[in-house]
């Protein structure tokens, strides 16, 4: 069994302020914590500038638009203990350096640092009170401590440091459940202002050659930042499971492996039919995030994707709800949406890919029901 306590004096500051993060040449002052999720954790965090002026506003590669007037920002700190670990969090931050879109959250700084640890061998009799009798680590100590029982290996390797702005306003996800706990929602103009800036920035990942795929469009990576007397900011985040849209499956195992794939990294309730389920010969696209969107633009409508309903009832699958794309339409706030929005999300549902829209054609048809609605 191992036990650890690992960076002792970070974690304290982290959770009480006042510690200090370099990444690269800058350095930051953590605030407070937002929030964490496996091995990663979210952090506010304020520039550090000794002459007043920001040194990473000097940094030619950063765009100016990205800085922030207070000096505030968002710190994503990843734990890496495997190669396969490091691996996705520099695909995540090669495939995040590719994108350049006001609907999309910008990478601004990024480090990977090793992290040196020093580790005890100890029994439990070398434990006073459970504790590690920390009179035997020097004053000065700097350096990560990792201490365990026996010889299993519990050490970090790497830690990796990703910048972004800050909106804490928090996520759509965060927004959703407040607006139920008072049993409101959003009038229709706002649903589709909402929806049409997540097409903007989805847009921009179709668009490459090849296309990417957002791959996890739902909810909670949504940030979303109030306007007084206009719809929220709406900006997608999280490309994590980001890659290359179009995959040629061609064998049964091919097709397993993508199923694999995507039930790690595509949230169940906003994954597409055939990532649940694909066929031995199948050509995938950019159309999964297609129906990821059908499946937020009914959760900015409801609070919920159009399939978790399944979840509360006695012998439900959520896989033959997604399948059968059986969408269970809530009763109609009031004023109610229009029937044409609900056709919208529907149109978007469709199990079979080859017949779903793409991206232009939803931008096309949102933006008539926006000029509809606002005539």
């Amino acid at each position: 069994m191992g036990c650890s306590f690992s960076g002792l004096n970070a974690l304290y500051d982290a959770v009480n302020g006042g510690g200090e993060v370099w990444i690269n040449d800058n350095r930051f002052r953590i605030l407070r914590q937002l929030g964490e999720g496996g091995f990663a954790f979210v952090f506010l965090v304020k520039e550090v500038v000794a002459d007043g002026n920001s040194s990473l506003a000097k940094k030619k590669s950063i765009n100016p638009s990205h800085i922030s007037d207070d000096g505030t920002y968002a710190m994503k700190k990843v734990i890496i203990q495997t190669e396969e670990q490091l691996e996705l969090v520099k695909q995540e931050i090669r495939v995040s350096s590719l994108f350049s879109h006001p609907s999309l959250l910008p990478l601004i700084d990024h480090a990977i640092i090793p992290v040196k640890v020093l580790t005890f061998d100890l029994d439990r009799s070398s434990l006073t009170n459970g504790f590690v009798d920390m009179w035997t680590i020097p004053e000065n100590f700097s350096y990560e401590l990792v201490v365990h029982f026996g010889t299993q290996d519990g050490s970090r390797k790497h830690e990796a440091y990703l910048l972004f702005p800050v909106h804490l306003d928090g996520t759509l996800l965060d927004l959703a459940k407040i607006m139920q706990s008072k049993k409101e929602t959003f009038p229709t103009i706002t649903v589709l202002h909402i929806f049409r800036q997540l097409c903007d920035g989805l847009k921009h990942m179709h668009s490459f050659d090849p296309p990417y795929a957002h791959n996890d469009v739902k909810p909670g990576n949504v940030l979303i930042t109030h306007r007084k007397g206009q719809p929220p900011i709406a900006i997608l985040m999280d490309f994590g499971s980001a890659r290359p849209a179009r995959k040629e499956i061609r064998s049964r195992s091919e097709s397993l492996q993508l199923q694999e794939w995507a039930s790690e990294h595509c949230s169940a309730p906003f994954r597409a039919p055939e990532l649940w389920d694909c066929p031995s010969h199948a050509n995938i696209d950019e159309r999964t995030d297609i129906w990821s969107l059908g499946c937020t633009l009914y959760a900015i409508m409801y609070g919920t994707s159009p399939f978790e309903h399944v979840l509360g009832e006695s012998g439900g699958s959520l896989q033959l709800a997604v399948m059968n794309a059986q969408i269970k339409w809530p009763s109609e706030p009031n004023p109610p949406y229009p029937e044409s929005l609900r056709q919208f999300v529907a149109w978007m549902l469709q199990p079979q890919p080859a017949v779903r829209p793409n991206i232009e054609d939803i931008i096309i048809h949102v933006d008539k029901l926006i000029s509809k609605d606002s005539s």
